[in-house]
């Protein structure tokens, strides 16, 4: 036995976060829940056993004293150090170069059998002195556990419900709280570890084999990426976009998470940090469409399924977000024992934005339905009710103000993106009867599009400014309307997208790349010095490539595939005064935007066509439409 210690709750708040850049993480996961693992080989992030399950791991917002695990090489003889994706896999290799030699550390997580978390150092030079600290803390890294010893010898942490198995030859001890070892590897030879999860009733994991779990991922991953049907040029641009996608859907459900992190800061030390672990609806269409046209149909219908699922019951009482299976409730609260990313503070878990009514997502679920369609997804009978009851909600809702897709905690106000999204709603549902002949009060819903229609116009268009504003009666912009050609709400060559575009280009643009919100406003309580917004940049990249300035879009697309970092892996937002990514990491809506503007710019299939009805690809015949 290393040691026996009751499970104690950590109150002393440690001074400050020790993480490393966002960018200098690498994620590894099993589509279920996933770790962040540093350049220095420290992994300081793992929720388990699923995404939005309390972490282990928590330096990533706190100090080595709230959990992680570390193997390197001593600091002192590093020289320098490289990483990068096997192929095309989930599997990390980091390759330390020191004065005595090089060893590569490789980092996985089989997809499910058991829950394991894999690390082998392997010799590839020499002979290198390597170091372990490995820091387990439940609860957000304020538990620490019950630390003994199997009868095969395991080490074995137990805290609550809780309980991890850590399996390797090499010879461990605990130090103080910590459990710490010391090890030798030559050229040729490799040293494992398997990190396993389950529940403290239940008796520990079984052993597994290190070897053959790392030939199975591999050869899963591998599999699973050359069922892509992109066309070579882009599918080499976008393979680990579509990799880190796949990982962020949590396998069970189908359900997307945004990121697998909370509380990264939009603004470094400030107070714009929150909980991503989640699946927002907001996401759904273009989310749709990256799988379906990368050829992953299965998981386009499982996302879409999950979708038709999570909303089902009540329209009056359908939310912007839910949890990975569903669950609607996502209570928000503050894990203050710990200091914060860069002491950004507070440290959020859950999302108090799901109760928050946005009317964007009416129009985004419909339209996912819609596009599913024109896809090959069938809807069945349920969907299609589940469609005609929330147009029946909008009916009393759409002329309403709301939060908008930012979420502003500030009060409701009439967002022009919303009422469009609107319009959306009730447009892709009439296609849907025109088109796919479905049953349903198509008249009525074609006076709603239309009177939306002109709503819009007439009072989220400011003549003086040549641009459709934020909201009704501002003169502020919004990046929301850079997808306001993608939906058809106006053809391309209307003069008020171009009007808006050109804004946009003039007030919304920092360091070559889009700002979500107007520089001119200051949301009350929360300020707005955060970075430019990934997602917003390829969507003006996308109206680019729809309204025709090819040349412009290509500019900003190698811009922005320029800011990848070494793993080709984009967080929320970039700074370009402070050069460094921030928000949630990886994130998901990013490398969806990343997806389909190469599919827009070169594959057959365009999302921005398909979107806005500008494509002349066929509509599916009416039979196969339920």
């Amino acid at each position: 036995m290393i040691r026996k210690e009751a499970s104690l709750h950590v109150s002393k708040r440690p001074p400050a976060s020790s993480a490393g850049r966002i960018e200098d993480y690498a994620m590894i996961g099993d589509c279920e829940s996933a770790a962040l693992v540093g350049r220095n080989g420290s992994i300081d992030w793992l929720c388990w056993p699923r995404f939005d399950s309390d972490a282990c791991f928590a330096a990533l917002l706190g100090s080595p004293d709230n959990g992680r695990w570390l193997i390197a090489p001593e600091e002192a003889s590093i020289l320098s150090v490289e990483r990068s994706y096997r192929g095309d896999t989930l599997i990390l290799d980091t390759r330390f170069a020191t004065q005595a030699g090089t060893v590569r550390v490789t980092d996985f997580m089989p997809l499910r059998n058991g829950i394991e978390l894999i690390r082998q150092v392997t010799g590839e030079s020499g002979s290198v002195r390597m170091t372990t600290e490995f820091v387990l803390r439940f609860g957000y890294g304020a538990d620490v556990p019950w630390v003994s010893r199997t009868p095969d010898g395991a080490l074995q942490a137990v805290a609550g419900p809780d309980m991890v198995v850590l399996r390797t030859t090499v010879a461990l001890r605990g130090v103080g709280m910590k459990t710490v070892g010391e090890f030798t590897v030559a050229e040729g030879e490799t040293v494992s570890f398997v990190m396993s999860y389950g529940r403290s009733h239940l008796p520990p994991p079984p052993a597994i084999d290190p070897d053959e779990a790392l030939a199975r991922t591999q050869a899963q991953w591998t599999e699973w990426l050359g069922r892509s049907n992109a066309e070579p040029a882009a599918k080499k641009i976008i393979a680990r976009s579509l990799i880190t996608l796949k990982a962020l859907i949590y396998a069970p459900t189908g359900g997307i998470v945004a990121a697998p992190t909370t509380s990264l800061p939009e603004t470094l030390g400030e107070a714009r940090n929150w909980d991503y672990r989640f699946c927002w609806l907001r996401d759904a269409t273009l989310t749709l469409m990256a799988l379906m046209n990368a050829g992953f149909f299965d998981e386009a219908k499982a996302w879409r399924d999950w979708l038709q699922r999570a909303i089902a019951g009540n329209p009056a009482a359908v939310q912007i977000m839910y949890g990975l299976a569903g669950e609607r409730r996502l209570s928000e609260w503050t894990a203050d024992w710990l200091p914060g990313y860069e002491g950004s503070r507070p440290v959020r878990i859950g999302n108090a934005a799901a109760g928050q009514m946005q009317l964007d997502v009416y129009g985004e679920v419909i339209d996912s339905f819609y596009q599913g369609l024109k896809g090959g997804l069938a809807l069945d009978a349920t969907g299609w009710a589940l469609v005609q009851a929330l147009l029946h909600e909008l009916d009393g809702r759409w002329s309403k103000p709301d939060h908008g897709i930012w979420e502003s905690r500030d009060e409701p106000r009439h967002y022009t993106h919303s009422k469009i999204m609107c319009w959306v709603a009730y447009d892709r549902a009439v296609r849907m009867v025109e088109t796919f002949g479905l049953e349903g009060p198509s008249e009525r819903w074609r006076q709603t599009r239309d009177a939306i229609h002109r709503d819009v116009c007439a009072r989220g268009f400011d003549r003086n400014i040549d641009s459709f504003v934020a909201w009704y009666g501002s003169d502020l912009l919004d990046a929301s309307l850079l997808l306001v050609p993608m939906t058809g709400f106006l053809p391309p060559d209307d003069p008020r997208l171009h009007g808006t575009i050109a804004a946009i280009e003039q007030r919304m643009m920092a360091g070559g790349f889009v700002l979500r919100h107007d520089p001119g406003l200051v949301e009350r309580n929360l300020p707005t010095r955060e970075g430019a917004f990934l997602a917003c940049s390829f969507w003006l990249a996308d109206a680019y490539a729809l309204l025709g300035r090819l040349g412009d879009a290509e500019t900003l697309l190698r811009r922005l595939l320029a800011l990848r970092n070494d793993v080709g892996l984009l967080a929320e937002e970039y700074s370009g005064p402070l050069g460094r990514q921030l928000g949630n990491f990886p994130q998901a809506f990013s490398h969806v935007g990343l997806i389909n503007t190469v599919h827009n710019l070169m594959h057959s299939k365009k999302p921005a066509e398909q979107r806005s009805g500008q494509d002349a690809r066929q509509e599916a015949p009416k039979e196969e439409a339920v």
